[in-house]
């Protein structure tokens, strides 16, 4: 239990710095709803999707590649984190070149016709978060979640402060919404003030044995992110394209995808939280995978995480009486999707924790066949389900890939690393949440300060009952499921 409650307090300060600085960037999107008309936040959420895709290729899968490969025993840390570093440039500054000289055929190409100088900032923005990945995964390797916290706390406050400054003070209609990435360019650039010491002492290095097996390493590893970023990007991506003319009524189809991006924000209060879990979890993993106790150990941790997931959905989807306020009006047609959203995240959050078998034994080329089944049902569902439902089809899109994905890991990995999950006590405290968002939903107060005492005494005796089921509960050595 003590390796639990360890593996809870580098959580919780990772979640200073993910979970807290996204929490305040949270704060950003009434700036953009309320300042951006719908269909112009859409251009925004299709833009920042492609990021979504092209930081997968700079990084080609090294943070975790540097991991694995630090971690084997006598290995040279240091020499391990040149290696890293060098693939990562070698592949992001050519291509960063690449995009800026050809950045007015791309901007006409993706719509900003006339502005170039969108794709050069954000270009420049994907090098800078490509230049750190490495430092901040050593940051992770070396347990100095506090250094972590501290830097990601002070990018997302500057952040706030250029957004504040860009979109209220110096506001100019020509630029627009290239103020979005203009902000997060010079907030990005103090990341490499603060890893001056570290970039500094990195020297450009090439090994002829450890560098083709780190690529190779990472490789399906970049390409399960590729296929892992179809399945949460690919949707914005192509609404606008499936969705038919006039299914909305006085809403265009680029409308249609900025409410559904401004929306799918309210999944960040899950998604961050995962992630947080994720930059302790993955050093923690390969840190006992050795252990015999490893997979009782492993178990306990997904059953935890998964109650956690099961109290963020429940906070979330019964407060989003006052919630919606973060988005303008005009934002809140598509608010209905938000459960399944978080819905759908809980079931990523399972997955990332079932993946430790691949990850433990070196067989990450199933995490991509995985992954890249994941999004063959991503692209499915939403060519089936868009012009049905609309951006309903793409949360369902979201919720069926990642249940599947989650799915498909578990039953795999208990045939090559087997671990003892909880799985029908995990799948009753997501159904009884899910009984009670339906229930509390369906009450209606007569002003808002009941419904919010109600709401907190809901989330209460959630706490309560939680704390009385698993209060001394013995926990199995068999998989129950």
């Amino acid at each position: 239990m003590s390796k639990i409650r360890k593996l809870a307090g580098e959580t919780a300060l990772y979640g200073l710095g993910t979970i807290l600085p996204r929490m305040l960037s949270f704060l950003l999107v009434p700036f953009y709803t309320y300042v951006f008309r719908p269909e112009e936040y859409g251009v925004v959420v299709k833009l920042h999707a492609i990021v979504g895709f092209m930081n997968i290729i700079y990084m080609f899968g090294m943070e975790t590649a540097f991991f694995r490969f630090a971690t084997k025993p006598g290995a040279d840390s240091k020499r391990i984190f040149d290696l890293a570093q060098s693939s990562v440039l070698y592949i992001s500054v050519p291509l960063s070149i690449l995009f800026i000289v050809f950045a007015s055929p791309i901007a006409s190409a993706l719509g900003v016709d006339g502005h170039p100088e969108f794709i050069i900032w954000l270009t420049l923005v994907m090098l800078l978060d490509a230049a750190v990945a490495i430092p901040f995964a050593r940051l992770r390797l070396e347990k100095k979640a506090l250094q972590f916290a501290t830097a990601k706390i002070i990018n997302v406050l500057l952040l706030l402060a250029l957004t504040y400054y860009f979109l209220k003070i110096k506001y100019d209609p020509a630029v627009g919404i290239g103020y979005v990435f203009l902000s997060t360019l010079v907030a990005n650039a103090f990341y490499i003030l603060f890893f001056a010491k570290t970039l500094l002492s990195w020297r450009p290095v090439y090994d002829r044995q450890i560098s083709p097996q780190m690529l190779q390493y990472a490789y399906p590893v970049m390409l399960s992110g590729a296929a892992g970023m179809t399945n949460e990007m690919f949707s914005r991506l192509t609404l606008d394209w499936w969705l038919p003319e006039n299914f909305y009524p006085n809403l265009s189809n680029k409308a249609a995808v900025g409410i559904f991006g401004a929306c799918y924000k309210y999944s960040v209060l899950m998604s961050l939280g995962i992630q947080a879990f994720r930059f302790a979890a993955e050093p923690f993993f390969f840190s006992n995978a050795a252990n015999r106790n490893s997979p009782a150990l492993f178990a306990r941790v997904n059953h935890f995480f998964i109650i956690t997931c099961c109290f963020f959905l429940l906070s979330v989807c019964i407060n989003l009486d006052m919630l919606k306020y973060f988005i303008a009006p005009d934002y809140w047609q598509g608010l209905y999707i938000v459960p399944i959203l978080l819905l759908a995240y809980l079931c990523l959050g399972a997955y990332y924790n079932f993946s430790v078998w691949f990850k433990v034994t070196d067989k990450t080329y199933y995490g991509t066949w995985i992954t890249v089944g994941g999004a063959i049902v991503t692209i499915g569902a939403n060519y089936s389900l868009i012009p049905l439902l609309g951006f309903e089809g793409s949360a369902w899109a979201a919720l069926i890939c990642y249940f599947s994905m989650a799915v498909a890991c578990y039953a795999t990995g208990q045939k090559f690393y087997p671990i003892p999950y909880s799985v029908i006590q995990s799948l009753g405290y997501i159904m009884v949440t899910l009984l009670l968002v339906y229930t509390v939903n369906l009450i209606e107060f007569p002003n808002q300060y009941l419904a919010t005492g109600f709401h907190a005494l809901v989330l209460l005796l959630f706490v309560g009952m939680v704390y009385l089921l698993e209060k001394k509960k013995p926990h199995t050595a068999k998989p129950q499921f």
